[in-house]
């Protein structure tokens, strides 16, 4: 799996102009599925973004987390990022996980940030989406369960 974290002052995400999810101070969250992904993996992800002390203290070190600060999450589904783009200049998205899966681990991962406290505003599976927020910094990590974990790398990743 992997995932766009930004720490945002706000976002929000519509569908066909009606407001789907909004939030706050908080943490917005692309999301990607790949083939070979778990649940184990969105609960493990979950965890690990949810945790992250990115926000910052008084002191303007970023040493509190979302709970500390009392944020928000609003996650939306982004194939997408499995895009690849080593041939061409059209990306090609074989690697992304089939809708199916893909859907059922983007709600893995929506029950996962619910069952740690943080139930989460979230666009829709498949749709059109219109996304917006305001970055926070800005401050953008990109968190990836193959990387992360003890995990097979997918093929062609040598």
């Amino acid at each position: 799996m992997r995932a766009v974290v930004t720490r945002v002052s706000q976002a929000e995400v519509t569908i066909a102009g009606q407001t789907a999810g909004q939030i706050g101070r908080g943490l917005l969250i692309l999301l990607g599925v790949g083939p070979q992904d778990t649940p184990a993996q969105s609960k493990y992800l979950a965890e690990k973004i949810l945790s992250l002390r990115i926000f910052s203290d008084q002191a303007g070190k970023m040493n509190l987390s979302l709970a500390d600060i009392g944020g928000q999450v609003l996650v939306v589904s982004q194939f997408t990022l499995f895009g690849n783009c080593r041939k061409g200049r059209r990306p090609s998205f074989t690697e992304a996980a089939p809708p199916d899966l893909g859907e059922a681990l983007y709600r893995q991962f929506l029950a996962d940030c619910a069952a740690a406290g943080f139930p989460p505003q979230h666009g829709q599976f498949g749709a059109d989406m219109q996304v917006s927020s305001v970055n926070d910094g800005p401050v953008t990590l990109v968190l990836d369960t193959d990387q992360l974990m003890d995990t097979p790398r997918r093929p062609g990743k040598e």
